[in-house]
């Protein structure tokens, strides 16, 4: 995967995402008959510019900084308008018709959220038993007797059928339990309690890698160190290897299965490493400089590369899952409301301290999972652009001056006291709000830098 490649799949959910966000504010103005002057995609110098037909003449842009948009609706306040004008002003509609059109955005979100969710259990995809390797010793998964090839049946009494379940119930759960409930089955087929003591790994709220933390990791067969695929841009591909060359030597040192070459790379984050491997019967070699990554609440090297998979091992881990029309409509709404109630329980509690501020990413981090996602494929990219809807129509109804939040925050003052916020309030109100989002964005991009450089 390619930096480009990354970008445009970046430039295209973001324009998507906040396109539809927008659309929504837009079309309830418009259906409450409030004249819209602009519909911006973006900030700053426009791109492209039309006009609307009449009466409105509408201005649609699509402008050169992508990381929002606006529309610009008829305020009765302005000087020199007719009586007509002031009636399709938006400050002209009862409170209640005003924070109709604000939450319209966020609303937007949630339904293409369902919408794509829908989208993905029609398709159809495969998804990921959670069949577990040998957790490492010393973890919480260790310590419940949780063992190699025990497969997740259940976490709290919640099925879990996939990966990305157990992920999600983990999640939701908390981090206070000291004999969290797991329900696993053994390669043999027999089912048994554990119970995973959550309350005692403080760094839980310090790391972004929940299951490794934890000590649960995906299952792997034992694998020769064979490379199944390689990143473009990733370290092992900027050094010149590709699929099918199989790793011998790391750094000196002998490798014979996949898991050897994992632990190899383990303590080398960030170093410049002699790699040997073997192309058609040829061996070569490369200096490749390692990247980093976070597992287990540690630093561990970075190549880039996965394994190459044997069919069988396949039919084992992946199971495909579809859905029909009507069934695919209820899946895509429970899980757009899962996705809300973790993303806003994972928010609350970075605010009181229970997670960490490392799990807000920026526009690198969200570009580099673009990238990826649209590079695996279509449902990928749909899973991907549903997470990041709610997230965005969640962020937009926080509690804070010029974003949605913070409108329905002034409007709920004026239905209480029945007299609007004065121009004042309003003025100090985004000048904190701006600080406010000023202050997140610099965290989330200090967040992906410090990712990316270490």
């Amino acid at each position: 995967m390619t930096l480009i490649w990354s970008i445009l799949a970046f430039l295209v959910a973001i324009t998507i995402l906040v396109g539809i966000h927008e659309a929504g504010h837009f079309l309830v103005a418009r259906r409450l008959g409030v004249k819209v002057r602009r519909f911006s995609i973006g900030f700053g110098r426009p791109l492209l510019r039309w006009q609307g037909r009449a009466p409105d003449h509408t201005e649609y842009v699509l402008a050169m900084i992508p990381l929002g948009g606006y529309v610009q609706m008829l305020e009765g306040r302005e000087p020199g308008l007719s009586e007509e004008d002031k009636a399709r002003s938006l400050n002209s509609r009862p409170v209640g018709q005003r924070a109709a059109v604000v939450i319209a955005g966020p609303a937007a979100n949630f339904l293409f959220a369902i919408l794509v969710y829908w989208a993905v259990a029609v398709i159809g995809d495969e998804e990921h038993r959670p069949i577990i390797d040998q957790p490492p010793e010393n973890t919480v998964a260790y310590e419940a007797g949780l063992e190699r090839g025990h497969e997740i049946i259940s976490i709290d009494g919640r099925e879990t059928p996939t990966w990305q379940s157990a992920v999600m119930t983990l999640l939701d759960v908390g981090f206070r339990h000291e004999a969290l409930p797991v329900v696993a089955k053994s390669e043999e087929g027999r089912e048994q309690e554990y119970y995973l003591n959550l309350a005692a790994e403080q760094e839980l709220r310090d790391t972004v890698d929940i299951l490794g933390t934890i000590g649960l990791y995906a299952y792997m067969p034992i694998l020769d160190p064979q490379l199944g695929h390689v990143q473009e841009d990733g370290p092992a591909g900027k050094a010149g290897m590709s699929a099918g060359d199989k790793i011998i030597k790391v750094a000196d040192q002998p490798v014979e299965t996949w898991r050897e070459l994992t632990e190899r790379l383990e303590g080398l984050a960030g170093e410049e490493v002699e790699i040997v491997f073997e192309r058609e019967g040829v061996e070569q070699s490369s200096l490749v400089t390692l990247g980093k990554m976070e597992r287990g609440g540690r630093e561990v090297g970075r190549l880039g590369v996965g394994p190459q998979i044997p069919e069988s091992y396949r039919e084992r881990m992946v199971r495909e899952v579809q859905y029909g029309p009507v069934e695919g409509f209820f899946v895509g709404v429970e899980r757009t409301w899962d996705t809300t109630k973790l993303t806003a329980k994972m928010l609350g509690r970075m605010i009181i301290g229970e997670a960490s501020l490392q799990n807000i990413g920026g526009p690198v981090t969200i570009g580099e999972f673009a990238g990826e996602s649209a590079a695996i494929g279509i449902t990928a990219f749909l899973f991907f652009l549903g997470l990041i809807s709610v997230t965005l129509g969640i962020v937009n109804l926080l509690p804070i001056p010029i974003l949605d939040g913070g409108h329905l925050m002034y409007l709920g003052y004026e239905a209480v006291t029945g007299r609007a916020v004065s121009d004042y309030a309003m003025a100090i109100g985004q000048r904190i709000g701006i600080l406010a989002i000023i202050a997140i964005m610099t965290l989330a991009l200090y967040n992906d830098f410090t990712r990316i450089f270490g």
